[in-house]
């Protein structure tokens, strides 16, 4: 089984890291590619595309412009938004954080998709941005190119199954892409009757590192997901469309 989250808008390149061994991103030739691009738009442009204001616009004209030399940081320990509060992967142990870049992927704008342990640079690319004027957003751009590696992925594991933590943004570079024979299972989160945001955001942090502290594999047993008062609700679930209540 893969479990698929968002990347974070916020990032942390601060805080210290356990001793890790990095890989390289698969796409980091298209991530190259895609912010010397991205280099040459002026601050007004980014923050008109980005929907950003003026100072974050300059923050990331500069990020883009210096791509080549930025620092480094594995993925799962850069991104520092709400879903990697709930992943909290500072705190997992070394086998939890070696079972997690076997089972665990983060769609990116930037980087396509990635490993919890491969490197990236700083950013802010969304996937719903639009690019270009023969593309209509991010996800145009990127094609078939993240489907057919998460399939591959899928393969690999031998399951079959994929189950989708990430928001509607980002899943649609992979929605409608991936083969038949790729099983998808989506969750909601729910408080109550009612979808909250911020709750959810944190829920699928919560969920992803539930399921790599107790090294899950089987889709079926993701049901027992317990953290923060969540419950399975069966009454409001479908076998490929789960709902978790508290």
């Amino acid at each position: 089984m893969i479990a698929v989250l968002s990347p974070a808008k916020t990032l942390d390149y601060e805080s210290p890291l356990p001793a890790l061994t990095p890989t390289t991103p698969r796409f980091a030739t298209e991530a190259t590619t895609l912010a010397a691009a991205a280099s040459h738009l002026t601050q007004k442009k980014l923050s008109e595309l980005m929907h950003i204001s003026p100072a974050l616009a300059k923050l990331n004209a500069d990020r883009f412009r210096n791509f080549a030399d930025a620092p480094e940081r594995p993925a799962m320990f850069a991104f520092d938004g709400d879903v990697y509060t709930g992943l909290d992967a500072r705190t997992l142990e070394d086998e939890a954080i070696a079972f997690a870049q076997d089972h665990l992927r983060l769609l990116s704008g930037l980087y396509g998709l990635l490993r919890p342990l491969d490197l990236m640079r700083p950013y802010r690319l969304e996937m719903g941005t639009r690019w270009g004027p023969r593309v209509k957003k991010l996800t145009d751009w990127w094609g078939d190119r993240i489907a057919t590696l998460l399939a591959a992925d899928v393969a690999e594991d031998g399951s079959g199954v994929m189950l989708n933590l990430a928001s509607q943004e980002y899943w649609a570079a992979v929605a409608a892409r991936l083969p038949g024979s790729v099983r998808v299972v989506a969750v909601d989160f729910r408080d109550g009757d009612r979808f909250v945001s911020f709750h959810a955001k944190k829920a699928r942090g919560l969920m992803a590192r539930w399921m790599i502290e107790h090294r899950i594999t089987d889709i079926d047993a993701m049901r027992g997901f317990d953290s923060a008062g969540y419950a399975f609700d069966a009454n409001e679930s479908t076998d490929d469309q789960w709902r978790f209540a508290r």
